[in-house]
């Protein structure tokens, strides 16, 4: 039988080699839902099939990763048509979720968007727009001699928009379409698409950050751009879409720099084609 003291001395042996103990690894099943979460973002919309092939697992490993993120919600299914597939079922497609974008996102949006409300209340609308035009005034500058190295060809520049955004992680893509006869060649286009906004939330609440960027891709393409689809209004990424039918009408940043206002001209402002 066990003495008096020979109880709490137990006890205290016990804990301290909890204490003392390696902090536990991350568990395998993290680790490989964390791959397969990043390949939702940089690939999606995208099937378990291609996922699979993507990561080399096998199509029961992948979907059970899908369907533990889909339970926690940081992803979820899209329905999308195959092309000429006729009126066949949908096929699943796995995208981020707003949920699984705003994990992604700025730890300090909350406190932007408190600060952006008190300087509206203060201030105005104008005082935002403002902000938003000084934030992406850096992004202007330092994408705009990538964009113009790729010359005059519309597509190309788009191209060249698509790896700059995609360097600073928004996950970009650009995708040629081609107008078939008896389409005119005009109508042919690039749909640039960016899987990641890592200010989403702030741009839900205060747009003028999504009109904003558009109006910086529209001067460094050199055409009129339309946004399409945007994350801060539930889309599963920010489409917009470049006509490239027309030659591309640039203009020197040094230019805009003397006219006083660097936004004071915007293509979305010119005739629509």
């Amino acid at each position: 039988m066990s003495s008096p003291t020979s109880m709490p001395s137990t006890r205290h042996a016990a804990a301290a080699e909890a204490f003392s103990a390696p902090p536990a690894l991350p568990d395998a099943d993290d680790r490989t839902r964390d791959r397969v979460l990043s390949a939702v973002l940089e690939n999606g919309p995208v099937s378990a099939a291609e996922l699979g092939d993507l990561l080399g697992f096998t199509p029961a490993a992948v979907r059970r990763h899908l369907d533990h993120l889909e339970r926690t919600g940081v992803i979820e299914v899209k329905r999308v048509a195959k092309a000429g597939s006729g009126a066949g079922r949908p096929a699943r497609r796995y995208v981020l979720s707003s949920q699984g974008q705003s994990t992604l996102g700025d730890d300090y949006l909350n406190i932007a968007s408190s600060a952006l409300r008190r300087l509206q209340e203060l201030v105005g609308e104008e005082a935002v727009r403002e902000y938003a035009e000084e934030r992406f005034s850096d992004m202007e500058r330092r994408y705009a001699p990538e964009v113009e190295a790729a010359g005059d060809d519309i597509a190309a520049r788009a191209m060249a928009l698509s790896k700059a955004l995609s360097r600073d992680r928004f996950v970009a893509s650009a995708h040629s379409i081609e107008a078939k006869a008896p389409l005119p060649a005009a109508l042919s286009s690039v749909q640039l698409c960016q899987g990641h906004c890592p200010i989403q939330r702030l741009a839900a609440e205060f747009p003028v950050f999504c009109d904003t960027e558009t109006k910086v891709f529209s001067r460094l393409v050199g055409v009129d751009v339309r946004r399409l689809s945007t994350l801060a209004q539930g889309g599963h990424v920010c489409t917009t879409h470049i006509p490239t039918g027309r030659p591309a009408a640039t203009a020197s940043p040094d230019v805009a720099e003397q006219s006083g206002n660097p936004y004071q001209e915007s293509n979305n402002q010119q005739e629509r084609p």
